[in-house]
């Protein structure tokens, strides 16, 4: 399969460097409005500079991973649906669902394959404990745990136009809150603070939130978000059902441990998510290219990206109002 890249920056050079390794396809071509980052990221991986539009019409492509700002992300998979191709896109689709669902439209009426980057499905470990709920080890799903905490918050600048954390970070757990719950929210309650850092607060943002969601059947999901952790990137999730408790807990740098007359201590947990999620990214890309080539229906797909859309929206307005929204 023949990949176009669009967008070098820190995530399409992580996508493309899989591309350019994975035994099924070819990294073919790279754009990216600063010159010198799609020129590093095509001389490591062999592939060709060339500009956006005319990757995304070439007839000897067959599929585009827009890396792109968000707000670019609508207009160019549907650019990519109307010339045939296959698109893999980063979260989210859009910061506004209307522009999504219009944006969806637009890729049923073309029929191409679209797949939407929520990476955290692929994670071996959370891959692992979505599989041993499915087969029924926890029971019923009663409540569900999601702990998610970066090691320090991004640049203000990425603050001001991110959207919220809501829409930026949490959109990730919301994505994995439904995937979990096996059931749609149809209630949102959700707080947060800037307690971090006051410039945030200045820019309309929070930087520590909770979420809780709730299901038709009663299935409740708590969510807690972070901007610093000061022991790494905390990323964690139980299922408890009527069965008992799964759960995925944090990878270390290493297992080694050391036990003295002191007690035991232990590496810090990994630093963010280039190192926790690097085989999740792997497992992603994979799973989009072995889709198209094998004529099968991508996952996630644009309808997940809308899902957890829906539910941001509505932890934003709920955080904002201080009321619990209703969604569904």
């Amino acid at each position: 399969m023949r990949i176009g890249l669009l967008g070098a920056g820190r995530i399409g050079q992580i996508h493309g460097r899989n591309a350019a390794a994975h035994p099924k396809a070819t990294l073919v071509a790279i754009a990216d409005p600063v010159p010198g980052a799609a020129a590093a990221l095509a001389a490591e991986t062999g592939a060709k500079v060339a500009p956006l539009d005319a990757i995304v019409v070439d007839p000897a492509i067959d599929a585009l991973l827009i890396c792109t700002p968000t707000d670019t992300h609508a207009d160019l998979i549907e650019r990519g649906a109307h010339a045939g191709k296959a698109v893999f896109c980063e979260k989210p689709v859009d910061l506004d669902a209307a522009r999504i669902r219009a944006c969806l439209k637009v890729v049923a009426a073309a029929g191409i394959p679209l797949m939407i980057g929520f990476n955290r499905r692929f994670d071996p470990n959370f891959a692992a404990l979505r599989r041993r709920l499915e087969a029924g080890e926890a029971g019923t799903v009663e409540l569900v745990t999601i702990l998610s905490r970066d090691p320090a918050p991004p640049p203000i600048e990425f603050v001001a136009r991110s959207g919220g954390l809501f829409r930026d970070m949490m959109i990730h757990d919301l994505d994995m809150a439904r995937l979990l719950l096996g059931e749609e929210p149809v209630e949102v309650h959700a707080v947060g603070a800037a307690l971090i850092d006051p410039a945030v607060g200045r820019a309309g943002d929070v930087d520590t939130a909770a979420v809780l969601l709730k299901t038709a059947s009663g299935r409740i999901a708590q969510i807690s978000n972070s901007r610093r952790a000061t022991y790494g990137y905390d990323q964690r999730i139980e299922v408890h059902g009527s069965k008992g408790l799964l759960a995925a807990g944090n990878v270390p740098e290493t297992t080694v441990s050391f036990a003295g007359a002191g007690g035991i201590t232990a590496d810090r947990v990994q630093h963010f998510f280039l190192e926790r999620y690097a085989a999740a990214y792997r497992a992603e890309l994979d799973a989009f290219i072995t889709a198209v080539r094998t004529g099968t229906a991508p996952a996630p797909t644009g309808a997940d990206g809308l899902g957890a859309q829906v539910l941001a929206d509505a932890a934003t307005l709920s955080a904002e109002s201080g009321r619990t929204v209703r969604v569904g």
